[in-house]
């Protein structure tokens, strides 16, 4: 580097003179150790260091004995501007320091050869603020309230609503937010996750499959997280910002770590100008001088056995060989690179690590000697022929033409031009290995002559073009023959000569050697570079392409010297010296000496940095008086940092720092800036940083452990204060440095120093508090599962750390221990915060604070919403931490427990709030049934510890409760059937304004509450049924039969619903209703056959007896008791217990048919009995009366009067039309069709066969005219009745009818003779006009 304070000397007298600091102690002294008790170079490869030179910043750390500022006298300063005094100290040493670190920063980025940007990174996405959380929550809000143009069914708005209240609405996500964890994919992904359980369960539709429903769903809500904002604009911003996760440029590079380090713009300009960081060989230069820096003080620390302080003491010669083989692969590393030419258009390298073992001796001049034959040179030459002037005596039509050659290359020729105009503008290009090219060019014109074989020649030119040869066409002279008129011909040329890669410079000098070069002439010197590590300097004569000498600089060290007498020739000279050797050289102007200084300074890989002489830099060489008109630009950038006070940074020696507490800086910086940019990055290096960092610490010879332990360090600090730091990248770095500190490292085994191991059992112990309390606090610290995969790698990460040493694993049982431990704790922390989020605990401190009690039924109440919580909680454990069981497969077994600890902390104040409750109150049932049926889906907590202590604490209140609605339905039975009116209930709720209903409810009768969420049936209290009209839409049985039916299936439904998870206990519950059931519905129907009797004897003998509608509901009652039997009375049973019961239940089916045959037997026998009175009354006519005599008489003689009506018809109307209404209301009224057809064919039977005997008994008697005549009509309207309400005619035609037909058929035919039509129409035979008549 250029600098001309960078002198030894020099720099002291700087020191001295313009900041007043103290002088730099020798080299040796310099050696300090960067920590009490520790070694040179501590955790950083051994390059410790004491000031940097030219009062440079001392990087020893907080103890720097660098001099500052005299402080005001404090006599006079107070102690507030002492105080501010120290600050601004500290504040400029802390400016000082990240400058130095920021110029090795700039050189690792400018010529980087040991990494590269890594391009298999995981690209980290963009985090959300907490105003974009906001924003979010808004336009969700907005999609819910409907104020959007989003068109979405109820399913999809119903899952966004639970994604806005579960999720969104979480405080963890608050925290999640906070922690800088959180991403729009992660909010993706959970709602993603939330939808897949609800879209599978829906039904399934044809044409559209619910993979379809799952994108349509997922682009809606994309929708709506974008809100109205243009997509387009999102992926521009997308795309920018994202580039920063891409591979960046040096410009870029540079931006961040000005923006990390708090560099100004203007420091960085002029601390890449004087760095020279756009010249390549100078930066490669730079790094030649480091590592032979480094190389010479692992051999001084080996000399002086200042080490570290290692676990074992034969680690110290190991700790050499360390140093000077990661010193060797660096220059293995360095010799790979390609050899650039250099300029702006220099790249960052994909570099290849060299796996040459070799070590790089530097300092043996016979190891590799360079033969002519290495050195080789390819030059491109540009030839481009303008014009040529002083053709005169040539006609102007005369065709001319060039020709042109490098020397020993092939020949080229220009177009034809006439000689009045002789131009062309014609390009020739030619290569050539030769440094010093011959380049000849010829002017002819065609021959005129016929015999001439070959064209004239006019004139030639030849040129040497070098590298440093004008580049611009110029007018050159050429030379013609004697006898050519035009002796003043010239030519218009331009000669470019390009500078090959591994040429560093080239021009005359004036050398002298003791080996070569014996002779003191002015040679042409080529400084060819072979390799990255050698360097030729080489002198060519004409028309060569091997050098004629060469001058290997290895090991020489170049510098500005005076004029040596003797020497003629030459006006400024410098010298390259060796032990053994020294060559002179000599240059004829000041500028083109301190080129070829600064070239060879560059080759030669010297420490000691060559200045001009100050006297030299001010007057020319030549007249003394005339000012220098070109300085080296570089100087002009070394003099402006110096005049800004940048010098010291520049011209420090890099292995006088201790790299490991600067490099600890500036990771820690790097993290800070990583951790608060656009991205969820969780602690990862963006693929620039991690590039700069490795450049650093393989540049700088930071060891690997040191690194890491830092880099762990940091993030244990951040996730420590609250940031969400990734488990599996602690887990990479924990990983290396416990192979390093346990000596297991893939490479071999490598030194570790008492500082590395005692740090890594700190930051161990660390890690294993920050790792438990993690899976302590897992749903806060892995909300819903996300990061995804972060449990799982926590718990992995646990085990690694749990370890003895890096090969024992840790036996299984004492992980599960420490987890289960930890999750004992989560229950507790999980709990804890649930309740407060309940507000229980609020609400009675609120209630105690105005002097009032909490009400039971408000602590059942907030119990409810606390359990309904729990399960929420436990639904999420299982949906988003589950994941992990893949991994480890206790995992699973360990949550059960957790969960088992989570519920068993629950049960205390679900106990607390049960034991407040009045007796005999059902209340309570609701937080069964929900508890109840969450864990009974869940295999590992159904009958559970807290689930058999569910079921012992409800199972006395269950039993009490089928005890007290058993004995209130057979209450309800008893009193209602003693005051039952047998109205149906239809007619009864419809006059319920008018009716007196019966107070049933007795004293603590339980009855189902009323506003619960859960479905269940609310038992009736009886005052006022409405719900029956609602339940039943057509007339049934009675009140009492209903209300005991619907309690008997209310009951049953409840107990159901309870889903009793033991399975005898609920067997047990389900056979007692069962049995219960058959017992209330026996005395339903025995008391109804009672009642059905009683009825039938109150009522009417003759035929205006109507059938009553209470003799239809008792029917009714059967009906239902009937079907509800087999509803409420049937089980299913184990085969042994199937039979006892289905004999049982046998039973009570028989008893109710049986009933019925005797409810209609006992209605026949009303019906027969109203038939006979009918029949009674036509005895009265019977042949042989008194009374027959005397009624035949006085029609007869009336008849002759007046119009008498028929006789007998009346009677028969009347018994018709009692016949056909009975039918029509029991048809209408009676619900079972089976048994309307049992009693019409029994009623049919029934009176066909009293007809019959009494038509018997009267075998010998002729019937009357009168009893003829009413009992066809009554026959004949039974049989069409009875035939009309769906009587089989099997039945309608049997013998006894048959009987009736035939007496009654003769009978008529008698009286048509005897009588005389004495009939009046009236027939046994079937006729149309009867028909109309009957209707």
């Amino acid at each position: 580097m250029l600098d001309p304070s960078s002198s030894e000397e020099e720099s002291e007298e700087l020191v001295e003179e313009e900041s007043g600091k103290e002088p730099l102690a020798p080299a040796a002294a310099r050696l300090s150790p960067s920590r009490p008790g520790e070694g040179p170079g501590g955790g950083g490869g051994g390059v410790a260091g004491g000031g940097g030179s030219a009062g440079g910043l001392q990087p020893g750390g907080r103890g720097s004995s660098a001099a500052r500022p005299a402080s005001p006298s404090p006599s006079v300063a107070s102690e507030k501007e002492k105080d501010e005094l120290e600050r601004l100290q500290r504040e400029e040493e802390e400016r000082k320091k990240k400058l130095q670190l920021y110029v090795f920063v700039m050189r690792c980025i400018a010529y980087p050869f040991n990494a590269k940007q890594p391009t298999d990174m995981a690209r980290r996405q963009q985090k959300i603020s907490k105003q974009q959380l906001q924003t979010i929550k808004d336009r969700f809000q907005a999609f819910l309230n409907g104020e959007t143009q989003i068109v979405a069914d109820e399913a999809f708005i119903n899952a966004v609503q639970s994604y806005y209240e579960v999720f969104l609405k979480s405080d963890r996500v608050a925290r999640m937010v906070q922690s800088g964890g959180c991403s729009a994919n992660d909010s993706r992904e959970v709602f993603k996750k939330h939808i897949e359980k609800r879209v599978r369960s829906l039904p399934e539709i044809d044409g559209l499959s619910k993979e379809t429903v799952l994108s349509s769903w997922m682009a809606k809500f994309d929708a709506i997280y974008r809100g109205e904002e243009d997509p387009r604009k999102q992926q521009a911003r997308m795309t920018a910002s994202a580039a920063s996760e891409l591979i960046l440029s040096k410009e870029q590079l540079y931006e961040m770590f000005q923006n990390i380090l708090g560099i100004k713009k203007f420091e960085h300009q002029l601390l890449y100008n004087a760095c020279q960081l756009d010249n390549p060989d100078e930066q490669a230069a730079q790094i030649r001088r480091e590592l032979d820096g480094r190389l010479q003080m692992a051999e001084q620390i080996a000399k002086e056995r200042k080490f570290p302080k290692f676990v074992s003491k034969e680690m110290e010669n190991m700790y050499i060989e360390e140093l000077k083989s990661s010193v060797n692969l660096l220059m293995a590393n360095l010799e790979s690179m390609p050899v650039s030419k250099g300029g702006s258009e220099f790249k960052l390298q994909k570099l290849k690590r060299s796996h040459n073992t070799s070590i790089i001796d530097m300092g043996e001049e016979n190891e590799n000697q360079l033969s002519k034959s290495d050195v080789v040179l390819s030059f491109s030459l540009e030839v481009v022929i303008m014009e040529v002037q002083g053709l005169k005596s040539l006609a102007p039509n005369r065709i001319v033409y060039c020709t042109m050659e490098v020397e020993g290359g092939e020949k080229l020729q220009t177009d034809q031009a006439e000689a009045s105009k002789p131009t062309w503008g014609t390009q020739g290009d030619f290569t050539t290995t030769h440094a010093l090219p011959a380049v000849k060019v010829k002017l002819f014109t065609e021959s005129t002559g016929v015999l001439a074989l070959e064209d004239k020649e006019l004139g030639r030119v030849v040129l040497h073009p070098t590298p440093n040869s004008p580049k611009q066409s110029e007018w050159h002279k050429m030379t013609v023959s004697k006898n050519c008129p035009d002796q003043d011909l010239k030519i218009k040329l331009a000669v470019r000569m390009d500078k090959p890669q591994n040429m560093k410079h080239s021009g005359y000098l004036w050398a002298i050697g003791k080996n070569v070069w014996k002779r003191w002439k002015k040679r042409f010197f080529v400084l060819v570079q072979v390799s990255q590590y050698t360097f030729a300097m080489c002198s060519y004569r004409e028309k060569k392409a091997e050098p004629q000498e060469l001058l290997q600089l290895d090991g020489y060290t170049v510098d500005y010297t005076d004029p040596q007498p003797g020497l003629d020739g030459g006006r400024t000279f410098f010298n390259a010296v060796k032990e053994g050797d020294t060559v002179i050289f000599a240059s004829d102007d000041e500028q083109d000496r301190i080129l070829w200084v600064q070239a060879m300074y560059r080759a030669t890989g010297q420490s000691h940095k060559p200045v001009p002489p100050t006297q030299v830099q001010k007057l020319n060489a030549k007249g003394g008086n005339v000012p220098q008109i070109d300085a080296p630009i570089s100087q002009f950038y070394a003099d402006r940092a110096q005049k800004h006070g940048m010098d010291e940074f520049i011209s420090s020696n890099p292995c006088n720092f201790d790299h490991a507490s600067l490099f600890e800086m500036v990771q820690r910086l790097t993290l800070d800036h990583r951790l608060n940019d656009s991205y969820s990055c969780l602690g990862w290096f963006s693929p620039g940083q991690v590039f700069v960092l490795d450049e650093y610490c393989a540049r700088n010879g930071v060891r690997g452990c040191h690194r890491h332990l830092c880099y762990l360090r940091d993030l244990l600090e951040r996730a420590e204060n609250g940031a969400m730091i990734d488990p599996t990248l602690l887990h990479y770095s924990f990983a290396f440095c416990a192979s390093h500190v346990h000596g297991n490292r893939p490479d071999g085994i490598g030194t570790v120093t008492v500082d590395e191991k005692e740090r890594f059992e700190e930051i161990k112990e660390r890690l294993r508090v920050l790792l438990e309390n993690q899976i302590t606090h897992f749903r806060y610290c892995f909300p819903f599962g996300r990061p995804e995969g972060a449990l799982k790698a926590t718990l992995s990460l646990l085990e690694r750390v749990l370890m003895k040493d890096i090969v024992t694993p840790v036996p299984q049982e004492e992980v599960k221990t420490v987890i289960r431990k930890c999750l004992e704790q989560a229950a507790l922390v999980n709990y804890t915060r649930l309740s407060e989020y309940a507000k229980i605990e609020e609400n009675q401190k609120d209630a105690e604070n105005v002097g009032r009690l909490v009400t039971p039924a408000k602590k059942l109440e907030d119990t409810i919403r606390l359990a309904e919580l729990v399960i929420e909680v436990l639904q999420q454990n299982e949906e988003h931490h589950a994941e992990v069981s893949s991994a480890f497969a206790w995992w699973s077994d360990l949550m059960v427990e957790h969960a088992e600890t989570f519920l068993s902390l629950f049960a205390v104040d679900m106990d607390a709030a049960l034991e407040v409750q009045p007796p005999d109150t059902w209340d309570s049932f609701p937080l069964f049934q929900l508890i109840n049926d969450s864990l009974r889906s869940d295999y590992n907590l159904c009958n559970g510890k807290f689930h058999k202590h569910l079921q012992d604490l409800f199972a006395p209140l269950v039993v009490r409760y089928v005890d007290l609605m058993e004995s209130s339905i057979a209450q309800s039975i008893h009193r209602g059937f003693e005051r039952e009116s047998w109205e149906p209930v239809k007619s009864l709720t419809s006059n319920l304004p008018n009716v007196n209903l019966p107070n049933v409810n007795l004293p603590k009768v339980p009855n189902l509450p009323v506003n619960i969420p859960l479905g269940i049936p609310q038992m009736p209290s009886f005052s006022a049924p409405s719900w029956m009209a609602a339940i039943y839409d057509s007339d049934n049985g009675s009140g009492t039969s209903e209300d005991m039916f619907w309690k008997l299936d209310a009951l049953q439904t409840f107990i159901r619903d309870l889903h009793w998870p033991e399975e005898e206990f609920g067997k047990h519950l389900e056979q007692r209703l069962k049995l219960m059931a058959s017992d209330m519905i026996e005395s339903c129907v025995k008391r109804t056959r009672i009642a059905f009797e009683v009825k039938l004897q109150k009522t009417s003998r003759s035929t205006d007896f109507r059938v009553p509608q209470s003799i239809c509901t008792m029917f009714n009652v059967m009906v239902d008791a009937k079907a509800q039997s087999t509803k409420l009375c049937s089980m299913e049973m184990g085969q042994e217990f199937a039979k006892e019961w289905h004999q049982y239940h046998s039973k009570i089916d028989e008893l109710i048919e049986e009933t019925v045959k005797e409810m209609i037997t006992l209605l026949v026998a009303k019906f027969v009995t109203i038939l006979e009175g009918v029949l009674a009354k036509l005895s009265r006519y019977d042949e042989g009366t008194l009374f027959s005599s005397f009624l035949s008489f006085t029609v007869k003689a009336a008849s002759k009067y007046v119009d008498v009506p028929k006789p007998g018809m009346d009677v028969a109307d009347a018994y018709v039309t009692f016949v056909r209404h009975s039918q029509d209301v029991l048809r209408d009224k009676v619900n079972e069709e089976m048994y309307i057809e049992r009693l019409f064919d029994q009623w049919y039977t029934s009176s066909m066969s009293v007809v019959c005997t009494w038509l018997t008994d009267r075998m010998d008697l002729q019937l009357h005219i009168y009893q003829l005549k009413t009992l066809i009509r009554i026959v004949k309207k039974t049989y069409r009745d009875f035939r009309l309400q769906g009587v089989l005619d099997s039945t309608l035609n049997s013998k006894t009818y048959e009987t009736i037909r035939n007496r009654l058929t003769v009978e008529e035919a008698t009286a048509s003779v005897s009588e005389g039509g004495g009939l009046q129409g009236i027939t046994m035979k079937d006729s149309d006009e009867e028909d109309e008549e009957d209707d």
